[in-house]
């Protein structure tokens, strides 16, 4: 039976840690290497639900994207009861269940969460935005389409509750993505002779400059651009370890709501 640490250790070798980012936090962050684990639950984030899905359903590990415990700029100080992250700490001990993080790693790494992205889109021959690993750029397997028409493309593929963009005039065939919160490579994504470029967490003044640019942004969320990873992870996992039961959770979903007028 494979142990925490086994699992960790297939995980780097799909994203190594060398290709975490100098501040990030990644790896087993809570639980015991040695425990033998037979259930997995995989989420893009370690929320108080998702901590009550795996013991419900018996759950030795979660494998999540985002670190469970803050990165360098913040580090835990304390594990209070009364605090939200050391309330969900002292769950994840009291219920002995183990957390495996892989997070900017996971971004750069081929296979990961920006080359899922690709794939959920449809962009074929994905090659690197930028020299580290983050982002991808390709061509729209469709061929050219209108921007209107991919905007809908991509809320549907990503099962967004809605996205906000900025239309540059140009039609959608050379796209740029990136997983998560990646306006600082709209500028590399431009640069790249991208015609659009799909990401989240976008800024007003990014949006005001997409056309001064000549490139169509999408931000489509940051839960839709990376939660696309937990089914790849699954996958990988189930091939090394047949014997582990593998499940994504149910629990953890968009949290961000749109409101429309006439709903």
């Amino acid at each position: 039976m494979p142990t925490v640490e086994t699992i960790e250790q297939a995980l780097f070798q799909l994203a190594p840690r060398s290709g975490a980012m100098e501040w990030d936090n990644v790896g087993l962050l809570v639980g015991d290497p040695a425990e033998n684990v037979q259930r997995v639950l995989v989420a893009l984030d370690v929320t108080e639900d998702v901590a009550d899905e795996a013991a419900a359903w018996g759950a030795q590990l979660i494998v999540a994207h985002h670190p469970v415990m803050n990165c360098a700029w913040t580090p835990v100080q304390s594990v209070r009861e009364d605090r939200a992250q050391g309330h969900l700490l002292r769950k994840l001990t009291r219920t002995g269940i183990s957390a495996i993080c892989m997070h900017t790693n996971l971004d750069a790494a081929q296979g990961g969460v920006n080359d899922a992205l690709a794939e959920a889109l449809r962009v074929i021959d994905p090659g690197p935005l930028s020299d580290d690993g983050i982002g991808r750029v390709g061509m729209l397997e469709s061929g050219p389409v209108p921007l209107t028409q991919f905007v809908r493309d991509v809320t549907r593929a990503l099962h967004s509750n809605g996205v906000r963009y900025a239309d540059a005039g140009r039609p959608v065939a050379r796209v740029a993505v990136g997983g998560g919160a990646c306006g600082d490579y709209v500028g590399r994504a431009a640069a790249a002779g991208c015609d659009t470029f799909v990401t989240a967490d976008l800024r007003y003044h990014e949006f005001l400059e997409a056309k001064p640019r000549g490139i169509n942004l999408i931000d489509a969320g940051h839960f839709p651009t990376e939660d696309v990873i937990c089914p790849v992870l699954i996958r990988y996992l189930r091939e090394r370890f047949p014997t582990v039961s593998f499940r994504k959770s149910a629990s953890h979903r968009e949290v961000i709501q749109y409101y429309v007028e006439g709903d």
